[in-house]
Formats: structure tokens, sequence, C-alpha cells
């Protein structure tokens, strides 16, 4: 992963168990991104699904701080925001199987990053992540999806990690961002329906 470079990050829970089974769990998952991806990245967007998940994320252009922290000046080969992912997912899954008397991975082997390369690619990923509860039956309605960073979107007084300014620089307000995606979500619903 590149400093200065956008990406899609997912990943799917291991064959059919759900990576969230409780409030609790989503709460956790957020926390212990905070601390491991808090430095590394700029989140943009983010939707967590019972049994998978996808951020919109900006490494972060100095990791040089960040390398300091960790030790990883010992390991210059390994890539900073892969290991923080790679340690995201570990400490997840440790207190996740912790909890719930279970051994083994919790996510499917590597977590899945697609880098964005151009502003369409931006924001149809944008569009993508807050209507995925839509698209997978989760929800018939992404306003109302708890775990999603919409609720931060439509929530601008109250104070939020997210970097809610970014997405101006691929869209001209939130007015068009909310147009956009009742256009894509009666779209899925229809495609649902079939």
């Amino acid at each position: 992963m590149e400093s200065g470079q956008s990406y899609h990050i997912y990943n799917h829970a291991n064959g059919s168990e759900n990576i969230f089974r409780e409030e609790d769990n989503y709460r956790y998952f957020l926390q212990q991104y905070e601390k491991y991806l808090g430095g590394v990245v700029d989140t943009y967007a983010y939707c967590l699904m019972p049994n998978h998940f996808h951020f919109l994320v900006g490494v972060k252009s100095d990791l040089s701080g960040f390398q300091n922290l960790t030790g990883l000046i010992k390991h210059p080969s390994k890539n900073p925001a892969i290991k923080a992912f790679s340690d995201f997912f570990n400490s997840y899954t440790k207190a996740y199987n912790l909890k719930y008397d279970r051994k083994g991975s919790l996510f499917m082997r590597a977590f899945q990053r697609q880098p964005i390369l151009n502003e369409s690619q931006w924001q149809q990923t944008f569009l993508y992540i807050h209507l995925n509860p839509i698209k997978h039956g989760f929800s018939k309605d992404y306003r109302v999806w708890k775990y999603s960073s919409w609720q931060s979107y439509q929530r601008r007084e109250f104070p939020s990690k997210l970097n809610r300014v970014y997405y101006l620089n691929y869209f001209d307000s939130l007015e068009q961002v909310e147009s956009s995606m009742e256009i894509k979500k009666e779209w899925l619903i229809n495609k649902n329906l079939e």
C-alpha cells in the first residue's frame, strides 16, 4: 500500500460465520480500527455488516513516525500500512475468539485492497460502501444502517474520526451525494427484486 494513495479495503468472514454477533462487536471493531490505523490512514467511508466490511481510506503521506512508534525499523521490508491492518485484524480475531471460545482465523486469508485510480472510481466506491446493506439485504434504507459512516455524515454536529470533508474533492455537496445515493438505491432495490 502506497503513501498518499486511496484504497477500497474489504474482507469477509471465514466460511459462513459472522464477524459481528452483537452490538458490542461492532463497537470494539471500530475501537481497534482507530487504535491500529488512526495514525496510518484517513478514513472516508466504512460499512460493517454481520459477515463482511468495507472501508474507503487514504494512506497518510508521512508514515515515518508510525514506523518509529511500532518498531518497524527492524523490518524495513514490511509495508507499515499492511502491517497495521494485519495487526488490527489479529487483535480483533484474538478478542473475538476469546469471547466466543473459538479457534482459528475469523477472516478470509488476506484482506482485499483495491487502489482507487480515478475520480469516478472514488465516487462509485463511496456510494457503493454506503449502499452495501441494501445490496446484501441487511437493510432497505442506507440512512438507518447503524454500522456505517453515513451516520457520521448525517450528524455532522457530532465529533467523528472520519475525514468528513475529503469527499468534496469528488462531489459538489452532500446533497449531490444524497441524490446519487437515491438513484443507485432504487436501481439496487429493483435489481434485488428480479
